[in-house]
């Protein structure tokens, strides 16, 4: 089975379509979320009603989203396509483009999960002390500054969390790239590696070439983490 699936080429399109996931996932999540969390962090009218709408998709059936997503994206009546060609520009097939069908999944799952990681976020900035950044601020640091050398470091547990957990579901992902390309998308563009995984058990019954898959996955995860935790936590700076 092992010497199978790494001389074949649906094992290396599988990895290769997760890796782009979770590098796009991973590196939107910590912009946006980091980003949307330090605007819910201010003491703004409203801002409790802009902190549930920003969860409520986290708590939303995955099976409902997909389904919506799909709608969504259709390339005939969608509702993206026509925004698109209001602007003047052109319909995209989406879902069912080689080249967009993975991109389009990966924005769902990061407007998916991108609650999450806020209220993680959100909970780092309000743990660090207020007086870091008033004795900052009265030498003179602009606001950038305050975030570069005082939010940023001192978020840096949060951030590792984050990656950390964030790779790991990632890797594992499959519901909603189930439900939205339910055959792996056009040429196999969103057969991750779960979903090759449930490709080879359930449609092919493969069960040992799956089980062996499976394997693989659980290995990677393995280095992927024990990497993070050499390479990254080294530089995470705990109070």
């Amino acid at each position: 089975n092992y010497v199978a699936l790494l001389s074949g080429d649906d094992l290396w399109n599988a990895l290769r379509n997760t890796v782009v996931f979770t590098v796009l996932k991973i590196s939107m999540d910590l912009v946006l979320a980091l980003g949307i969390a330090v605007f819910l962090n201010q003491k703004l009218r409203g801002i409790g009603v802009f902190r549930t709408l920003y969860f409520l998709p986290v708590i939303t059936s995955v099976v409902a989203v997909g389904a919506v997503w799909r709608v969504i994206y259709n390339p005939n009546f969608g509702l993206l396509n026509s925004l698109l060609e209001s602007f003047g520009l052109p319909a995209q097939r989406w879902l069912a483009d080689p080249n967009l069908a993975l991109l389009s999944v990966t924005l769902v799952a990061i407007w998916k999960g991108l609650g999450y990681n806020i209220v993680i976020f959100l909970a780092g900035l309000q743990g660090i002390p207020q007086i870091y950044q008033e004795a900052a601020a009265v030498d003179g640091a602009t606001g950038w500054q305050r975030f570069r050398h005082i939010t940023w470091p001192l978020l840096s547990p949060v951030t590792f969390f984050v990656v950390v957990v964030g790779i790991i579901n990632s890797f594992k992902y499959f519901s909603l790239i189930h439900v939205m390309t339910p055959n792996g998308g056009p040429l196999q563009s969103t057969e991750v590696l779960v979903f090759y995984i449930y490709r080879l058990a359930f449609q092919e019954f493969k069960f040992g070439a799956a089980a062996a898959v499976a394997y693989i996955l659980f290995l990677v995860v393995i280095v992927v983490t024990v990497v993070q935790r050499r390479v990254i936590e080294p530089r995470v700076h705990y109070e």
